[in-house]
């Protein structure tokens, strides 16, 4: 069977051992638009880098402070993978390190209509794979509109102020017009939602007001993801705090798989994916939401076509919860029938 793509020509995780020197990481399979780094044996922050604001310049997922810019940090996007220079919060000597990189792509030609109120400055887009990176400068006022260049209605947005410091905005679209904060534990929150409450269509997605998202002058980078079968998901669950955990159906084997409970406060960010472990029961993890080393207990096991529960831990099985996952393993066919992966 012919299959029109591979997921990892757009989305894979690369895992590293740092050399506090030149570091060139291959093996990624293309040249990344955004990657994000993180120590899994220490306890630097998470650092994430992007093309459209460009190389050298780096934001921490776990904090709140303004984009910076360090010049022995990540130095350069290549055709297969990224270089490193002698930053050891990126690569420190003989430090194990996780990478996850997507792939976008198309900097001119983003759509727009007479209802966009806010042009981006700069920007990468992939339609196939359903993610943009949209750079822009607040105007104040809300609803305020922008587009995302995705074609189809998106499910997840991560905001960041860049130009000064700020919160980082989750607007989860697959279940509400509210938010939650990447760099925090707190719930959903559907009082002066950060979206305007408004939704996004298939051409724009809405701000509101808030220093966090459209301050007046201020600059943002929006991170934006669409669900493509075969391939990415986002999507919600009801645990039931069992060991006997609910199974998510995502129609591939994922690859990577972020999470949240939403419905109540103090339960961290999870992130998980198929490198680190080897092999579909998940016992190691990382939290978004701090600079914490990776954890080792059992949490999920990673299948064919979703994941499973496999704790009563609260930080995935208690409440309810939202996730994005990206696949393993090649996008639908060109008859439109999912893959599955093992």
């Amino acid at each position: 069977m012919a299959y029109s793509i591979k997921s990892k020509d757009y989305f894979d995780t690369k895992l590293y051992t740092g050399n506090a020197s030149t570091n060139a990481i291959t093996g990624v399979g293309f040249e990344p638009d955004m990657t994000w780094l993180k120590q899994r044996d220490g306890t630097p922050d998470h650092y994430l880098y992007d093309s459209v604001r460009g190389v050298l310049n780096y934001i921490t997922p776990n904090l709140t402070t303004q984009q910076q810019a360090n010049v022995t940090s990540l130095t350069a996007f290549n055709s297969d993978g990224f270089t490193l220079g002698s930053n050891a919060a990126t690569n420190a000597n003989s430090g194990n390190f996780a990478s996850w990189n997507w792939k976008a792509g198309t900097t001119s030609g983003i759509a727009t209509n007479g209802s966009t109120q806010i042009t981006p400055s700069s920007y990468s887009f992939n339609q196939t794979s359903g993610f943009s990176i949209i750079r822009y400068t607040g105007i104040g006022g809300q609803p305020k509109t922008i587009p995302h260049g995705l074609g189809v209605q998106p499910k997840m947005f991560i905001i960041k102020r860049t130009s000064t410091t700020g919160s980082w905005g989750v607007l989860p679209q697959q279940i509400s017009t509210g938010h939650l904060y990447l760099d925090a534990v707190s719930a959903l929150s559907t009082s002066n939602p950060l979206s305007g409450g408004v939704l996004a269509d298939t051409v724009n997605f809405s701000v509101s007001d808030s220093s966090d998202v459209n301050g007046a002058g201020s600059t943002y980078i929006a991170y934006c993801f669409a669900d493509v079968q075969g391939y990415s998901k986002m999507g919600s669950y009801a645990a039931n705090a069992n060991v006997d955990g609910p199974f998510i159906y995502t129609g591939f084997s994922p690859a990577f798989v972020l999470l949240k409970q939403y419905n109540t406060s103090g339960s961290n960010w999870m992130l998980f994916d198929d490198k680190r472990e080897g092999y579909n029961i998940e016992n190691y993890y990382l939290h978004p939401d701090t600079n914490a080393s990776e954890g080792t207990t059992d949490k999920l096991d990673l299948v064919s076509n979703g994941f499973k529960i496999r704790t009563t831990g609260g930080d995935v099985n208690s409440g309810d919860f939202i996730y994005m996952a990206f696949a393993s393993e090649p996008l639908v066919s060109t008859n439109g029938i999912p893959a599955t992966a093992r």
